[in-house]
């Protein structure tokens, strides 16, 4: 299993949060949409901003320094 920040997934590639990286109101934040551990997440649209499906919720995310979602993969 690779450990890949989420937003180097592929279209149609799904990863599983292993880890949120990031300030504890940044985390806090994502674990109120759901982003939380063990959560899959699918790729919609890759790149800056990304989009994911998350459930049946669709979010959207912008690369910064200090917040991070790590994701892992089958490759």
């Amino acid at each position: 299993m690779n450990v890949i920040p989420m937003h180097h997934l592929a279209y149609g590639e799904v990863g599983r949060v292993e880890q949120l990286v990031g300030s504890t109101e940044d985390v806090r934040r994502l674990e109120e949409m759901g982003v939380r551990r063990g959560q899959a997440v699918e790729m919609l649209q890759p790149g800056t901003p990304c989009i994911v499906r998350l459930g049946g919720s669709r979010l959207c995310f912008r690369q910064t320094d200090g917040l991070g979602v790590l994701v892992t993969t089958a490759q």
